[in-house]
């Protein structure tokens, strides 16, 4: 095990925070949104716009929640802030590379559901992980945020990590997911996920819920959530405000939040998110208001058949422009 800032003594520094502290996060990045570099103007500055064409993944499911993989383009509409886009790519992506970070609170809440989460988990990245082409990191949090696995394809490596966690501590779950979106999902191919396993009630972040959606939002990160909280038939007042918590991610970035009734149901909730993660479409269009603002943009899609319904992100941050001199 490690602390997940460890190397980044120096860039703490430079955000104003105190290095020593285990966890701490940075201060929050620039929006962030894949450029394309146009071409060196006259004056001797590139111009970096922002890429035309909005992507995104999303999941269709029918009224028994089962996935539909066989629709096609005609069969959806996209609205950007209530205006209808045209749809100009579209394709079924059942195989898209998976870089996947897994959140396991180890808070001492949870210190009794602790051996389920592990052997569910284990056999979610046994299952999951194709060699070569996915990968995926564990990070447990508790006061403090530890990366315990970095990147890699061999389930084994993480299953051997996971069972060393141990619960016991305080809840920064802010920390964790801000953290684990910037300094390792960020950048990464193909499906940005972070599985959350947590009772969803922070006491020890610095970072606030805001600015841990807005960091996944802008990173194209999808969250799965997986409550720790659903054994019991009536929630206290902490509980239900941990599942708000945990619904507001996963339905703001285009994921779901799962509450097992009892330890043993984790398994299965790891199977619906991997299924889900083999049952995507990807949708382009370009948007009718191209301005390069900064706002957050909201975003539907609409299925034609009222059979189904479309599971999509909310929304995406529009970049704002930037110019890199070339000047010497």
């Amino acid at each position: 095990m490690r602390r997940f800032l460890t190397g980044l003594v120096i860039l703490l520094s430079l955000s104003g925070l105190a290095a020593g502290q285990r966890g701490q996060p940075p201060a929050a990045p620039p929006a962030s949104k894949q450029v394309v570099p146009a071409a060196p103007s006259g004056d001797g500055q590139t111009l970096s716009v922002n890429v035309d064409l909005v992507n995104m993944l999303f999941s269709v499911v029918d009224r028994k929640g089962k996935f539909v993989t066989n629709l096609k383009k005609e069969d959806f509409k996209v609205f950007e802030d209530e205006k209808l886009q045209t749809i100009s790519n579209f394709s079924s992506e059942s195989n898209l590379p998976l870089t996947i970070a897994l959140l396991v609170d180890t808070s001492g809440s949870i210190r009794d559901k602790l051996k389920f989460e592990e052997d569910a988990a284990i056999e979610f990245f046994y299952s999951t992980l194709q060699r070569g082409k996915d990968k995926a990191l564990l990070i447990s949090f508790d006061s403090g945020v530890d990366l315990i696995q970095d990147f890699t394809d061999d389930p084994e490596k993480l299953a051997n990590e996971i069972r060393k966690i141990r619960a016991g501590g305080g809840t920064s779950l802010y920390d964790a997911v801000y953290l684990a979106v910037n300094k390792k999902l960020a950048g990464q191919a193909g499906r940005r996920i972070v599985i959350l396993i947590t009772d969803g009630d922070d006491n020890s972040s610095r970072i606030s819920l805001t600015e841990a959606l807005e960091a996944a939002q802008k990173n194209d990160v999808t969250v799965y959530s997986i409550s720790t909280n659903s054994s019991a038939f009536f929630g206290s007042k902490e509980q239900e405000r941990g599942d708000k918590t945990l619904q507001k991610f996963s339905d703001e970035t285009g994921g779901k939040m799962f509450r097992p009734l009892k330890n043993e149901d984790l398994a299965s909730s790891f199977v619906n998110i991997r299924e889900e993660l083999r049952s995507q479409y990807q949708i382009g269009y370009r948007p009718t208001n191209n301005k390069l603002d900064g706002t957050f943009r909201r975003i539907k899609v609409d299925v034609l058949d009222r059979r189904f319904k479309a599971r999509a992100r909310s929304g995406y941050y529009m970049p704002k422009p930037s110019v890199t001199s070339q000047k010497q």
